[in-house]
């Protein structure tokens, strides 16, 4: 990741805490463009909280059909609001169990104390079920040669298979239903 996207990401993020007192940040943005690792070199040059929309992956009886042929369906909408978006704005202290689909069940709770600074990382965070709660929206994306590269870096060949025939064409169509990439306040290529 470039460094010189968090420093121009923090010079957003300082402008808005000064005038409001705190941000809540979403980044959004294809699978392999560099939210997490953005959110982290974010997270390097100021104290945050990070939450992680990969803890809010769809619990089994989610997984229908129906659902997961919506735009936005593979994510755990209905519990990030009530369990992390709620909180966050009113400013309260919470609270949360990451989904973990390899059990098929809830990891060890995360508590999460009211900060100036919030990131919610990862696709499906700027949903519209979300997205006006935020202060600022951020939207990543890399050309996709790069993007298969990093996918099989980290995720293996198999991993890489999965995300080509399953989780890009579901974030592509969520992308282009919502404009989430034109929404955004900001918009980087990190290839």
């Amino acid at each position: 990741m470039n460094n010189e996207i968090a420093l121009a990401v923090l010079r957003e993020i300082e402008a808005l805490v000064c005038e409001k007192g705190s941000a809540l940040i979403a980044i959004d943005g294809r699978c392999g463009s560099g939210k997490t690792t953005l959110a982290k070199e974010i997270q390097s040059l100021r104290k945050c909280e990070i939450i992680h929309m990969d803890h809010f992956y769809p619990r089994l009886a989610q997984r229908t059909a129906e659902r997961l042929s919506e735009p936005g369906g593979n994510v755990d909408r209905e519990r990030f609001l009530e369990e992390v978006m709620l909180p966050l704005v009113r400013r309260e202290a919470f609270s949360y169990r990451p989904y973990n689909p390899v059990i098929h069940g809830f990891s060890d709770a995360i508590k999460i104390e009211p900060s100036e600074l919030t990131i919610i990382e990862g696709s499906y965070s700027c949903h519209p079920t979300f997205f006006d709660s935020y202060d600022l929206r951020i939207f990543l994306t890399v050309d996709m040669p790069e993007r298969l590269r990093r996918i099989k870096e980290r995720n293996g060949e198999d991993g890489l298979i999965q995300f080509q025939e399953r989780w890009i064409p579901m974030e592509e169509r969520y992308f282009s239903a919502f404009g989430i990439q034109e929404r955004c306040n900001l918009r980087f290529s990190t290839g």
